[in-house]
């Protein structure tokens, strides 16, 4: 997705949420978990607030991402369940209460995923030609043919954007409408007849009509830090956004509903990029690396994982292609054939493939 030249992200940041760096006016009134310590879905968080010995709290509450999950009398711990928890940060709040008056403190912790993900390998079940003008981004299969957007913007060296439909068999350009030279092309989704198109910095969605990708509208897209990868489940859009985070959002306004945070059993996994929905999983491309990740879309946990480094080698690669650059990015779906295809940034190959356990 956009240039190499763009910076690694992180989500790391977000750890930042505390009152005073945990210590509430430095009365010394402090709440565990300290900020930042990670679990794994399954074990327990011990949520406990610490006060000097002078003070007697007629209760503690405690509030999870602003919602009340429990109370106590004194310094007693409060043990919160994490087995069906989202994965990322989570944080807390526990409003100590004395005299009529309450005092809050915060804190935060991350939770991983409970196990590592199942490692995938891949079998290629047929090869077809695709077009190598094309920096792919989102890539999605229906009615026969492929769908595609390809990035760039006029003299940054990737070439100007595109939409393109193209047929499976030849890699040949059906229908093609060039995009604004100035505007970086990202995910695609089909809503019904609509095709709904992100950009990458530029923070404009695109509405065309799916069969003669005729423009029907525009909208301002203000959801999360970037606009990558994109995918339909029939009811929901999602949405990526450079980081580990994964949007809903609503399929007629384009407006967030919720997230996730995509996490495997160790770390966040950021630059999570071209997103596909396969029989109720996310399936998602982490753009610069040849993985292909299987999320958890109510959770965001990774569940499995591919490593597609063998795909198309780098001994097989002409000695002037820019491997760096053209990466692999892209995963489509045929739903009705089940078939699952996979490609690159300006790869001469679309791989038919399927994803097996070792």
């Amino acid at each position: 997705m956009k240039k190499l030249t763009i910076l690694s992200l992180s989500l790391i940041a977000i750890l930042a949420y505390s009152c005073r760096d945990n210590d509430k006016g430095g009365q010394g009134i402090t709440v565990s978990p300290e900020t930042g310590k990670s679990y794994n879905a399954g074990q327990p968080v011990e949520l406990k607030l610490h006060y000097p010995g002078d003070m007697k709290p007629d209760s503690v509450v405690f509030l999870l991402d602003s919602v009340r999950v429990g109370a106590v009398k004194d310094s007693a711990a409060f043990i919160l369940k994490t087995d069906s928890m989202k994965m990322g940060s989570r944080s807390v709040t526990a409003k100590m209460y004395q005299g009529g008056k309450s005092i809050d403190v915060a804190t935060n912790f991350l939770v991983y995923a409970a196990k590592a993900p199942e490692e995938l390998s891949f079998v290629v079940e047929k090869v077809f030609p695709h077009d190598t003008a094309s920096y792919t981004e989102g890539l999605l299969y229906q009615d026969g043919v492929l769908y595609e957007s390809d990035g760039g913007r006029v003299g940054e060296g990737a070439g100007q954007s595109s939409l393109r439909k193209v047929d499976l068999n030849t890699g040949k350009v059906i229908k093609l409408v060039n995009g604004d030279p100035k505007v970086f092309n990202e995910g695609i989704s089909i809503v019904g007849d609509k095709l709904i198109m992100m950009t990458y910095t530029e923070k404009i969605g695109y509405v065309y009509d799916k069969n003669t990708f005729k423009l029907l509208n525009t909208f301002t897209n203000n959801v999360g830090k970037e606009g990558w990868g994109m995918c339909f489940d029939g009811k929901q859009l999602y949405l990526d956004d450079s980081t580990n985070r994964i949007w809903y959002l609503n399929k007629d306004t384009y407006k967030a509903q919720g997230y996730i945070d995509v996490c495997d059993n160790k770390e966040q996994k950021t630059q999570v990029n071209e997103l596909e929905m396969i029989d109720g999983k996310l399936y998602a491309n982490v753009y610069t690396t040849n993985d292909i990740l299987v999320i958890d879309p109510k959770t965001g946990a990774v569940l499995q994982h591919a490593d597609m480094t063998s795909l198309w080698p780098l001994n097989d690669r002409p000695a002037d292609f820019n491997s760096e650059d053209k990466v692999f990015n892209g995963i489509a779906w045929d739903a009705q054939g089940k078939r699952l295809f996979v490609t690159g940034k300006k790869w001469p190959h679309l791989y038919q493939i399927k994803l097996v356990k070792k």
